[in-house]
């Protein structure tokens, strides 16, 4: 690959989705760290982000782990975009709970791409785990 079309850093590539990922802002997610396949995030619970049974809703959880999915599999400097997720969530989330993201990659081919996350609370509590496989494209950053 020439200078012209080298490859970004993960941290060029994170800062880049970062600047048009309102949601993501919304969250106030802060990425703790940043390498090639791999990426921890956090964020604390807001009033706003809760549910009818003033708990964190489930989707928050859900955002924070896709999002960390996302900064791992576009790491590498190509283009790369879920096609498949899940989550269990095992515990509560309550107001001001401080949830840690941290993925980690099982598997990279070169067409797809399939990680875990895992979200613990301030308490490094377990409070759920998401998988999720991505398809690897190749557009550069």
């Amino acid at each position: 690959m020439d200078r012209l079309h080298e490859l970004k850093k993960p941290a060029e590539i994170i800062s880049k989705m970062m600047e048009k990922d309102a949601f993501s802002n919304w969250l106030g997610l802060k990425v703790l760290s940043i390498e090639k396949g791999s990426c921890s995030i956090s964020c604390r619970i807001k009033d706003i982000m809760l549910n009818g049974f003033s708990i964190a809703h489930g989707g928050i959880a859900y955002s924070i782990a896709d999002t960390t999915l996302a900064f791992a599999a576009n790491s590498y400097g190509y283009q790369s975009f879920s096609i498949e997720t899940s989550i269990s969530h095992l515990h509560k989330v309550q107001p001001n709970d401080i949830l840690k993201a941290s993925s980690s990659e099982i598997h990279r081919g070169k067409k797809t791409g399939v990680y875990q996350v895992n979200i613990t609370n301030q308490n490094d509590m377990l409070i759920a785990v998401f998988k999720g496989t991505v398809y690897i494209s190749k557009i550069p950053w």
